[in-house]
């Protein structure tokens, strides 16, 4: 009952501490993509090959997923070109894989959940090398360097974890037991990364000028418009597939880690201000999400 209670407290706690202690935080910041790697492969060990189905919701939602963030950024970047990429971000990050587990306390389909954040992973993996290489920091590279620096970045650290977990499961099963067995890792490093892009962050506003705040501001709220429509599209095309649960966290609950550290490393990092908001309003909506839910089994 106390780690379940403490559990609940991480993100703050997380949050938090990376914000006060930025300074050694934001020295972890080359230590992120190896969380990132390590938090997919755990969770990837639970998936069975056999037990994954795409279904028509699964490629609604990807599109949405791709094509809504394309047409966001291409709509903002009229107004602030730094505005768009952050929210750009927000609607182009995978899902979390850590969606599985409050879609199942919701009473979802966890197996569909899965499935969606597998293939959502997948897509961006294979994707973002492009878009990246026309969006960002990248655009002044010729293409083929820029694309070339970004698959080497990308598509190992989102298609390798998953790789690994079936070669585990095939070859070293024992092993692929034990980090089966050991889902709570998975929690603990998503903390630690947390604090380390939430540090990262405070680090790079610190270093910043003032005049940067009104857009920060300006991507906060919008990262918690964008947070509610997708949460509240996600329900709705899930529904007409009787699977609103797995549609609303497919949609709607973002890597908000891979998020943050894609805004930092590939967009101005500026940008990531908004994947930092969101982790706030998404975790807000799911806490209410769950209190109605106890409060209608109560």
């Amino acid at each position: 009952m106390v780690l379940q209670q403490f559990k609940n407290w991480m993100l703050p706690i997380a949050m938090i501490t990376g914000g006060l202690f930025y300074p050694f935080f934001s020295q972890l910041a080359p230590v992120t993509p190896y969380l990132i790697f390590c938090m997919l492969l755990v969770p990837y060990c639970k998936i069975s090959l056999t037990r994954i189905r795409i279904k028509p919701l699964h490629l609604f939602l990807i599109l949405i997923q791709i094509i809504g963030g394309l047409g966001i950024y291409t709509a903002l970047s009229f107004y602030d070109p730094l505005v768009a990429q952050g929210i750009f971000i927000c609607v182009l990050a995978p899902t979390a894989t850590s969606a599985a587990v409050i879609t199942g306390m919701l009473g979802g389909n966890v197996a569909s959940l899965a499935t969606f954040s597998l293939l959502s992973n997948l897509c961006v993996a294979v994707l973002s090398p492009l878009i990246f290489s026309f969006i960002g920091e990248h655009v002044s590279m010729p293409f083929g360097h820029s694309f070339g620096i970004i698959c080497r970045q990308m598509i190992p650290l989102l298609i390798l974890p998953f790789v690994l977990a079936m070669l585990l499961r095939r070859f070293l099963p024992r092993v692929h037991h034990e980090i089966k067995k050991r889902q709570e890792f998975s929690f603990y490093m998503w903390s630690v990364a947390l604090a380390t892009v939430t540090g990262n962050t405070v680090s790079f506003l610190m270093r910043q000028d003032a005049s940067n705040y009104r857009i920060e501001t300006i991507m906060a709220l919008l990262a918690l418009l964008v947070c509610g429509l997708q949460f509240i599209t996600g329900r709705r095309i899930g529904r007409r597939f009787r699977d609103k649960v797995a549609g609303a966290q497919g949609l709607g609950q973002k890597n908000t880690i891979l998020a943050i550290w894609m805004a930092q490393t590939y967009l101005n990092p500026v940008s990531s201000v908004a994947p930092a908001f969101y982790v706030v309003w998404q975790n807000i909506v799911n806490s209410y999400q769950l209190w109605l839910r106890r409060r209608d089994k109560g």
